[in-house]
């Protein structure tokens, strides 16, 4: 290769080398500078050694694109580079626009696993559920493929369709599913009243969120008044989004006490929050909903809301996903996502690995394929943080016999006009919390 193809590369290595090393104040540091130069010299004779002898000319632009993606997907799954594109496409999930299918996915093993459909898209409507594989796109094969290529194939234009194939743990063959594109508009919030309890939905956390979860208490107050006993919010199927709308959330139903804590690499590096009054319920009963696909923003809501007693959190235990990504600028519009902090309940729980249990389980007994659908968690992922582990704060304990409030079939609760057992049980939870917004630790709930 000619000295002045090979000069520009040797002097970025010198230069990073140089960024990295700290003054020499003893023989164990000056080896271990030493050690890293010797490592970037490495690294440069394997990419001028690919560049030369690979089979087909692949562009340096390529090369160091992929050591940076490898580099950062050594570390955990939520740390990436944002070249302009994945730069765009996550500033418009954050804002709550985008054309797409509407789902959230993850990679395993080199399969394309869906966490949840987002409420009211083409996705949720066609049928797709948390814990199917998309193997096939329009197809192609797509086993092997990064998470980026993967949401780059399933986004684009407004009224274009895709085929999906899909395998469904328990299906006997695999699915075909035909989707149309749409503008996904994240309406992050939904509300209703069932009798006289409010109903909030928060399906993901965008910058309108906290406006959204308090015009809807709003709402409730107006339409239920004096009615009004009490609130459900369910976070299932929720994989989270921006910190400081989880804190506006929570906030909304605190009066006062801390929300959260993210702690950096070193002890210094702690920042907490806390919650404002007032409380915009008034102390009214909460009853929070969980499972599986709630991650992220909403464990914190549902750690905060169970560490402080306000609220009984129902259903199945949390994704686990405790870690806090800080987006990095590097230029105008590129940017590194990387992971700087783990975040705590205010108990000083690490959510990472373990996720929220609830206070009281309760499992999804309208859905006739869970016990088939396997669940993902953040403890699944390939090189996921390893938390501490933490003690178990739920208020009811579990004795391991079988509960005979969950022995109904779906045939049996489909007669009684039930089609979402978990909501059904926690709105009917409500009236047996009363004023205290508490259930007896000794007495569980029975109906």
């Amino acid at each position: 290769m000619p000295m002045r193809d090979r000069m520009p590369i040797v002097l970025l290595a010198t230069a990073a080398a140089l960024v990295i090393g700290m003054p020499i104040g003893s023989a164990v540091e000056a080896a271990r500078q030493n050690e890293t130069y010797r490592r970037l010299d490495e690294f440069v004779e394997v990419f001028l050694k690919v560049r030369e002898n690979y089979v087909d000319q692949v562009s340096d632009e390529k090369l160091i694109q992929g050591a940076i993606d490898g580099m950062l997907a050594s570390l955990d799954p939520h740390s990436t580079y944002l070249d302009a594109r994945k730069h765009e496409q996550m500033r418009s999930q954050t804002d709550g626009e985008y054309g797409g299918l509407g789902l959230t996915v993850t990679t395993e093993d080199g399969a394309v696993r869906v966490v949840a459909p987002t409420d009211d898209t083409p996705a949720a409507r066609a049928g797709i559920r948390a814990g199917d594989f998309i193997t096939h796109l329009d197809g192609e094969l797509i086993f092997g493929a990064s998470i980026d290529e993967a949401v780059d194939r399933m986004r684009g234009r407004p009224g274009t369709s895709i085929r999906l194939t899909v395998v469904r743990p328990g299906a006997e063959k695999p699915l075909e599913f035909q989707l149309t594109r749409e503008v996904i508009r994240m309406r992050p919030v939904r509300w209703e009243a069932r009798g006289d309890v409010g109903v909030i939905r928060i399906s993901a956390f965008n910058r309108q969120t906290g406006e959204a979860v308090r015009l809807a208490i709003a709402a409730l107050e107006r339409q239920l008044g004096p009615r009004l006993e009490g609130y459900v919010i369910d976070l299932r199927s929720n994989p989270g989004g921006l910190l400081d709308q989880a804190i506006e959330v929570t906030d909304a139903f605190l009066a006062r006490g801390e929300i959260v804590s993210q702690r950096g690499r070193t002890k210094e590096t702690v920042e907490r929050y806390f919650a404002r009054e007032p409380d915009l319920t008034r102390g009214r009963p909460l009853v929070v909903l969980v499972d599986e696909g709630s991650a992220s923003a909403a464990e914190i809501v549902a750690g905060a809301l169970q560490d402080s007693k306000r609220a009984v959190i129902v259903g199945q235990r949390t994704f686990g996903k405790g870690s806090v990504q800080t987006l990095i600028p590097l230029s105008a519009d590129t940017g590194l996502r990387l992971t700087t902090a783990r975040y705590f309940t205010p108990s000083g729980r690490s959510v990472q690995e373990e996720g929220i249990e609830p206070d009281i389980p309760v499992p999804q007994l309208t859905d006739t394929t869970r016990n088939e659908r396997p669940r993902v968690r953040e403890a699944d992922l390939r090189n996921h943080l390893v938390a501490e582990k933490a003690a178990d704060l739920r208020l009811i304990e579990d004795d391991g016999k079988p509960d005979p409030r969950f022995a109904a079939t779906p045939a049996e609760l489909a007669q009684k006009g039930v089609t979402d057992f978990q909501l059904d049980y926690a709105v009917r939870m409500i009236a047996r919390l009363g004023s205290s917004g508490r259930l007896a630790a000794t007495a569980p709930p029975t109906g």
